[in-house]
């Protein structure tokens, strides 16, 4: 290497500096170019481990190759620079960076960096890395912009194929390449608040800058292809009262490019820490885009920061702008210069009455920070190098049972599910010996969850999802688990369209060809279609009255039928009154604080608990064989309850469920992890694809078609009045046992959702006054990130 590849680095980012991996990240902007995502990502990362910003080649006089070292004193982000000579061809130079990168690996010693892009056309000079993680964040698409290399978008292809973890700098271009790989997350861009509030105190032009009279609209960022120049030229030539103000520098475009008004001043490049002042001399905030190809998926990062310095911000209509802000007072929408400089007066109006946009504003605004993004990447690049690369196939199968089983034990549980599990684990932990058993195969009831033949992590009896408000619920399952975030969303095919569900505004524009823009308008539109019903009484009714009789029909009615094989009329009100209709374009399919699945899935969450001295597991095995060999002082049931009494008072109904699953060769198949199928003309209820869900890398997916059936294995409570009656003669024959306890779904005939089950479980152990002090309480310590051990089996 070259001798000026030498440098002094500073103290904290020697390799004694931290445990985490350093990360090496590759990207087309240079870091003292402008303050983007890529330097405030960054910045962030280097506060607990090194960062290494490796730029893009610079063509040099030198004989030789060498890296040119500029550290940041101010967040310990070293710039790196290959420095190439001219005279090398592209395989030459790619060789020859590629050599650099080993050297710089060489020199600071680490085993496996992360890898982190900006851009696909670096993969290939750093793709022979053994690395800890492959990071991609696809702040924009780069195959769109002018000059791009012809090549881009089958690297980036390359890229996506090896990535561990996706970002992605927006929802729209987040929608364009969620298809493309298994672990992709939308983070828009976010905005330092504190920093860009200070224009709101500016007064007057920034020094040596002088604006003639009337009023200053301004635009800060790079200046190229992707301005509307003749809409720019339009609004000053139609109101030369304006002045226009043009910050930042130009990119891709020659000076000669530019509209020349005389009420246009175009004022260059200005440093980051210089933005506030000049954000607070205008009086409105522009974000003149045209609308391209190279504006297609952007989420300008502008807007917010516009909205930190208090001023109303005009934007053509870039899909990320509208989508986020479009329904802010302070954010105007408009699509031609007549529709913009009617904007602009608008804004204009506005921003002499600051009082009345910038709380909304500012309750937009408190939602978003750089430290909230970073953070959400770091635990999402900490789950990917957690997961690895190399996952195997573990197959289910039967536990064998114990042949040196305790002659004894305080309580046996039938059952491993979420309410077995819980309440083995609170006694056991309190001192008391369980025997847990189950019929099936395997713990964890119906969220069972293991690797297929294919090495793909699937749920064997359909999709679960974790989902709470109760910080109790949550804590304590996070003693059993590392997390993943989650949000579900689903979809449901209608009319040959994919729709959200909950039904929503997105819902009813797709379906109807509206352009709902409101809440108000929404609820407004969903009320002239509701009907009135006398008593709500059935499922049916709930709905009808909401939403009326068509979307019944196109939602409910079918699906509910093929659900539960009665009409909704058949149903009491509970079945539907589950799913809200809302008049927002929240797509979430739950809203609940935590949402959440378990990094390791479902099955080792399940062992982990179980994971105690005082606890003996056999699984494949029938309770009445396991009570009549083991002896208990009592009994916790959580299968059906009119099994356990044979039946006295007759059968209560369920539905059970028929999966068929099928893993396929290729990488996604459907937008979202459920895709619900309302028509009857459909068999299945709907279709799953467990990717979505355990955010597994893998170039194969699989997915599950489900359908409802009366006969098999109980799964839901069939909510009908008579059933009720047949269930609470049951319950009364409970009650009068002294040494059962029944609890779960099956067991207390109602249908939970599995916090609702662990919250129970933890209620009955309560209420059970076992004494805390007969046994030290088993500890945790997953949420430091150690591994707990895997469940003994029994024998």
């Amino acid at each position: 290497m070259d001798a000026r590849s030498s440098v002094n680095l500073p103290a904290r980012l020697k390799p004694e500096f931290t445990s985490l991996p350093p990360i090496i990240c590759f990207s087309h902007l240079r870091w003292d170019f402008v303050l983007q995502r890529p330097q405030h990502i960054m910045s962030r990362m280097a506060a607990d481990r090194t960062v290494f910003f490796f730029e893009e080649f610079i063509a040099s006089d030198s004989p030789e190759p060498y890296l040119e070292f500029r550290p940041c004193r101010k967040t310990g982000v070293v710039a790196i620079r290959p420095r190439v000579p001219a005279a090398f061809g592209e395989a030459q130079r790619d060789e020859a960076i590629s050599a650099l990168l080993d050297q710089l690996l060489s020199i600071h010693r680490t085993a496996r960096p992360v890898l982190w892009f900006y851009t696909p056309m670096m993969y290939r000079l750093a793709q022979h890395v053994e690395a800890a993680a492959i990071a991609y964040d696809c702040m924009d698409e780069l195959s769109n912009f002018r000059f791009a290399p012809a090549d881009i978008r089958e690297r980036e292809a390359q890229l996506l194929k090896h990535a561990d973890v996706v970002f992605t700098g927006g929802h729209s271009i987040f929608e364009a390449k969620r298809c493309q790989h298994d672990n992709i997350h939308p983070l828009p861009s976010s905005v330092d608040r504190s920093h860009f509030e200070r224009a709101r105190t500016v007064k007057g032009a920034p020094p040596g800058f002088d604006t003639p009279p009337g009023p200053v609209l301004g635009y800060y960022g790079v200046i190229d292809e992707r301005i509307d120049f003749d809409l720019l030229q339009a609004i000053a030539r139609q109101r030369p009262d304006w002045t226009i103000v043009m910050v930042g520098p130009l990119a891709k475009i020659e000076e000669s490019d530019l509209p020349r008004e005389p009420n246009i001043r175009f004022a260059g490049m200005k440093e980051y820490s210089e933005l506030p002042d000049w954000l607070g001399s205008w009086d409105v905030a522009l974000m003149p885009f045209a609308i391209n190809e190279s504006t297609r998926f952007i989420s300008p990062t502008k807007t917010p920061e516009y909205l930190a310095g208090g001023k109303p911000v005009v934007s053509t209509p870039i899909r990320d702008v509208v989508r986020h802000y479009g329904e802010l007072p302070a954010v105007f929408i408009a699509s031609d210069a007549s529709e913009f400089i009617k904007a602009c007066d608008a804004a204009l109006a506005l921003a002499k009455k600051p009082e009345t946009f910038l709380p909304e504003v500012d309750a937009v605004l408190a939602e978003l920070s750089w430290d909230r993004t970073c953070a959400r990447m770091k635990a999402l690049l900490a789950d990917a190098i957690a997961s690895g690369h190399s996952r195997r196939p573990v197959l289910p199968r039967p536990w064998a049972r114990s042949s040196n089983r305790a002659s004894h034990f305080d309580f046996i549980i039938a059952g491993a599910g979420f309410s077995g599990s819980v309440l083995a684990e609170r006694l056991a932990s309190s001192g008391k010996k369980v025997f847990v058993c189950d019929k099936r195969p395997h713990v964890g009831g119906n969220a069972f969850d293991f690797y297929n033949e294919d090495g793909i992590l699937i749920h064997k009896y359909g999709p679960h999802i974790f989902h709470t408000n109760s910080d109790e619920i949550f804590n304590y399952l996070s003693r059993f688990t590392r997390w993943r975030p989650y949000e579900h969303r689903v979809l449901a095919d209608v009319r040959r369209r994919l729709v959200p569900i909950p039904i929503n505004r997105t819902t009813l524009n797709a379906l109807y060809g509206l352009s709902l823009k409101t809440e108000a308008e929404a609820a407004e539109f969903l009320a002239g279609r509701a009907e009135a019903v006398e008593e709500i009484r059935t499922s049916r009714d709930v709905v009808i009255s909401q939403v009326g009789t068509e979307l019944y029909r196109t939602f409910f009615e079918g699906y509910t039928r093929k659900q539960w094989g009665l009409d909704p009329s058949q149903l009491d009100k509970s079945v539907t009154a589950r799913i809200p209709t809302r008049t927002n374009t929240d797509d979430r399919y739950f809203l609940d604080k935590h949402q959440m699945m378990p990094l390791n899935g479902f099955t080792r969450m399940f062992e982990n608990m179980l994971d105690h001295r005082n606890i003996h597991v056999e699984t494949g095995v029938d309770f009445e064989d396991a009570r009549r060999e083991a002896r208990a002082a009592k009994t916790i049931y959580t299968g059906p309850i009119d099994t356990y009494f044979d039946h006295r008072f007759g059968e209560l109904p369920y539905r059970s469920l028929e999966f068929k699953h099928e893993t396929i060769d290729q990488r996604r198949f459907q937008p979202v992890a459920v895709v619900n199928y309302p028509s009857p003309d459909v068999p299945w209820t709907r279709i799953t694809e467990y990717k979505h869900l355990t955010g597994q890398v893998h170039p194969k997916t699989s997915i599950s078609y489900e359908f409802s059936r009366s006969e098999g294995d109980p799964y839901y409570p069939v909510p009908r009045p008579e059933n009720q009656e047949i269930y609470r003669k049951y319950e009364a024959l409970a009650r009068q046992q002294n040494d059962v306890l029944f609890a779960g779904r099956l067991g207390t005939y109602k249908y939970y959702n599995m916090d609702q089950v662990v919250g129970q479980a933890l209620a009955l152990f309560r209420r059970m006054n076992i004494p805390a002090a007969a046994a030290a309480q088993k500890v945790s310590t997953l949420n430091g990130h150690e591994t707990v051990g895997a469940m003994r089996t029994a024998g």
